[in-house]
């Protein structure tokens, strides 16, 4: 698939002056300019973040009203209900807050609920609210979840039963009728930082009785294994409050975990330190593989059991879980694909829309995630559930999947979503239409470059350039995501030393050089491009810098994510 390369500036007058300030290399203070950090002291709290930087929790609107709510819930000994979504920032905000209360309060007055993801739907259900209604509870604590719940907290309010919500969705016009609403995007909320997660809001909650309790900070920095697992799998940005939480979360996660995390490295046969990529791509997976294909509960009973035995019964589910998972979307990606390869007239659409009645629904967003990959561009993948198809679409950079969908209203039940990711239901006999409908608004208004892959490069290097100490300063750039992403490089006029070679018939193990410094370098999936080095003319390599481990032997490798002839080649 051809790439768009776009290479970002930075002020170089900033650059200087914060080169002469740190002493590091010019290509690492572009990129720190670029991420805006431009001074010695935005640098020092980049590189050195502390606790002590994170934000007064009661700086958050509501925050007061929350404390004094649930003491009063301690005070007069009522019950209290911790409910929370069905995904990983949900699971793990629940576990959090009920791993709190534990703490603090009698457990015998606490419970927790996350609602059936095919029986009840995302977020606070009427169903949840009648169980705590049925077992006595005066108090729900909703967590990642309850911003939009209008009409169904105000149904628990008619049942005597006070909303405390926590979440970080973006409120509508009308807020529900909860005693105290804690949500920093809510625009009379004067909180200095507004992307913390659902298990954020709640772990400042903690935080913030924590204090009013007078307890030390370990009884609620416990947690951080926690909130690092909902910020790497809800993909925030790793900015501000998120990095020191993420940073410190990371600490805890590789030294001293919770049972049920432990239980779930462990499973992961990986040896080596966790990175908030291994959150993303090896915790993340299995606790979201349970509300997918089958309950989410036993995902809270991993992350509260005390016990590692006990904890690792619950987690070896959630591989179980995932493997299903895995195997669900591996089978639904490939018919799907077949399905598009099958028709010319697919092949060259602008939008995908693809569905089978038996696909499991759990998955069709991650299926269209993958098809993304093959064919770049809008998607959207349904399958049947009872008398109604649903499907979950997934965006290309740049273009606004939510307006798409609200054009082909017509054809839908319902529907909901973001600028990058949607998801409807339909009746069958609209399939066609919708499809129709949605490539015909694709179309129209999709510029034709969104339809490329852009990859972003951040600065131009040598080879000379990448050394160990360059690579240390790298690595302390992490944990990156979202706004402050893993570097990635170009280097020009790179030339083939004629060892590299093509390794399990699909990837490509780099030799290459540059003005007589070797490198190696592993490229995923890139053999179809292998004749490109074969004719040992120079190329432009774009890459990321990684550790390789062999033979009990460190050394620095490229990861390659692009290469072309060089434009002096080209021309």
């Amino acid at each position: 698939m051809k790439k768009r390369w776009k290479i970002l500036s930075a002020n170089e007058s900033k650059v200087i002056a914060l080169q002469q300030s740190l002493q590091i290399s010019h290509a690492l203070c572009k990129i720190l300019v670029q991420r805006d950090i431009d001074t010695f002291e935005k640098a020092k709290d980049y590189f050195r973040p502390q606790l002590s930087q994170l934000h007064d929790p009661f700086l958050m609107k509501d925050m007061d009203k929350a404390v004094e709510r649930i003491l009063k819930a301690f005070d007069e000994k009522e019950k209290i209900l911790v409910f929370g979504d069905y995904d990983v920032d949900g699971t793990t905000s629940v576990a959090c807050m009920f791993r709190f209360l534990k703490k603090v309060y009698k457990e015998e007055n606490i419970d927790f609920y996350v609602p059936h993801r095919y029986r009840e739907g995302y977020g606070v259900s009427r169903q949840g609210i009648d169980f705590a209604k049925e077992n006595g509870f005066k108090l729900i604590i909703s967590l990642d979840c309850g911003i939009k719940s209008v009409e169904l907290i105000g149904y628990a309010r008619q049942l005597d039963l006070d909303f405390i919500v926590c979440d970080h969705h973006l409120p509508d016009h009308e807020l529900p009728p909860a005693v105290a609403i804690l949500n920093p995007k809510q625009k009379d909320c004067n909180y200095p930082y507004k992307e913390l997660c659902g298990c954020g809001v709640g772990y400042k909650l903690i935080t913030a009785l924590s204090k009013r309790l007078g307890l030390p900070e370990e009884e609620y920095t416990c947690y951080l294994d926690l909130v690092v697992t909902a910020i790497g799998a809800d993909i925030v940005p790793i900015t501000g409050e998120n990095r020191i939480l993420a940073y410190y979360g990371l600490q805890k996660l590789n030294s001293n975990p919770l049972p049920g995390i432990r239980a779930l490295i462990e499973l992961s046969g990986l040896k080596k330190k966790f990175s908030i990529n291994n959150v993303v791509f090896i915790i993340a997976p299995r606790v979201n593989a349970a509300g997918r294909m089958d309950d989410a509960t036993k995902a809270v009973m991993m992350f509260i059991e005390d016990d590692f035995t006990k904890a690792k019964e619950y987690a070896e589910m959630l591989h179980s879980d995932n493997t299903d998972r895995k195997e669900a979307d591996t089978n639904i990606t490939e018919e799907a694909l077949a399905i598009i390869e099958s028709d010319d007239n697919l092949i060259n659409r602008k939008s995908t829309v693809v569905f089978k009645s038996h696909w499991h629904k759990g998955v069709v967003g991650i299926v269209a995630s993958r098809l993304i990959e093959t064919y770049y561009r809008p998607t959207v993948v349904l399958a049947q559930s009872g008398e109604y198809v649903g499907g979950s679409a997934r965006s290309v950079p740049g273009f606004n999947l939510y307006e798409a969908i609200h054009e082909c209203r017509e054809y839908l039940i319902g529907y909901g979503g973001h600028f990058a990711a949607a998801g409807m239901t339909m009746l069958p006999e609209n399939v066609t239409a919708f499809s129709n409908k949605f490539e015909e608004v694709v179309s129209s208004v999709i510029a034709p470059h969104l339809l490329i892959p852009e990859i972003v490069i951040d600065a131009e290097i040598g080879f000379k350039n990448i050394t160990k100490s360059f690579y240390n300063i790298l690595t302390q750039m992490e944990p990156y995501g979202p706004e402050n992403l893993r570097p990635v490089f170009i280097s020009k006029n790179i030339f083939d030393t004629s060892w590299s070679k093509i390794v399990k018939e699909l990837h490509i193990r780099f030799v290459l050089k540059q003005d007589n410094i070797v490198i190696t370098g592993i490229g995923f999936n890139m053999a179809e491009k292998f004749h490109l080095l074969q004719m040992q003319k120079p190329i432009d390599i774009v890459y990321t810098i990684d550790e390789n481990e062999w033979n009990g032997e460190t050394t620095l490798q490229l990861k390659v994510i692009d290469f072309r002839l060089s434009e002096n080649e080209l021309n």
